[in-house]
C-alpha cells in the first residue's frame, strides 16, 4: 500500500529538470552580478522569457525566483524584492501564454518586440509595488523618473535576445527533457 502512495506522489520536475533549472539559476546569477555595473542591463530578462516560452511557466517562475532570491542576497534584500518577483511573475506567465500560440513561436522578431517590451513592463509593474509598498502618492512622476532606465532595460533585453535565441531554444531541445 505505501508503496503505491509513494509513485503517485511524483514530482513535475524529473532529476534532469532540476539539474538544468540550477545550471540556468547559476548562469543567471552570473549574468546579472556581471553586468550590475551598467543600470538596469542583465540577461535575465531575457533568459526567464526563453524558458518560459520553451518550457512553461513553472520552469521560467521557478528559474525567476530562484535568481532574484539569490542574487539580491548578494545585492540587497529588501522590499523591493517582492516588486522584482511580481513583474517577472508577470512576464513569465506572459511569455509562457504567448508560448502556446504557434505564430509567435515561430516569429523571432514577434519575441524580439516582446523582449523589448518586457523592459517598459518590468519598469511599470516594479513602479505600481513600489507605490503600494512604500506608499508613493504620485504615480506618474515616480514612474516617468525611470523611464530612462526602463529604456536601458528594454534594449539589454533586445541584445540579449538577438545574441541568445540561436543558442538557448537549442540547449533546452538538447539537454532538457519535457
Amino acid at each position: 500500500m505505501m508503496e503505491n502512495s509513494l509513485k503517485k506522489n511524483h514530482s513535475h520536475f524529473s532529476v534532469r529538470d532540476i539539474c538544468f533549472i540550477a545550471l540556468l539559476t547559476a548562469a543567471c546569477v552570473v549574468g546579472r552580478t556581471s553586468f550590475q555595473f551598467i543600470p538596469n542591463v542583465q540577461p535575465i530578462t531575457t533568459i526567464f522569457i526563453m524558458v518560459s516560452l520553451n518550457k512553461g511557466f513553472g520552469r521560467g517562475f521557478l528559474l525567476a525566483v530562484l535568481t532574484i532570491i539569490t542574487t539580491n542576497i548578494y545585492m540587497g534584500m529588501g522590499p523591493w524584492t517582492m516588486t522584482q518577483l511580481f513583474a517577472y511573475g508577470t512576464i513569465v506567465l506572459l511569455s509562457s501564454l504567448l508560448g502556446r500560440i504557434p505564430s509567435f513561436q515561430r516569429h523571432k522578431s514577434l519575441q524580439l518586440i516582446f523582449a523589448f517590451g518586457a523592459g517598459f513592463l518590468f519598469g511599470f509593474l516594479t513602479a505600481c509595488g513600489d507605490v503600494l509598498i512604500y506608499g508613493i502618492s504620485a504615480f506618474w512622476p515616480y514612474y516617468l523618473q525611470g523611464v530612462y532606465f526602463d529604456l536601458l532595460h528594454a534594449t539589454g533585453n533586445f541584445i540579449f535576445y538577438l545574441l541568445l535565441m540561436s543558442i538557448l531554444p537549442r540547449l533546452f531541445s538538447k539537454f532538457w527533457c519535457n
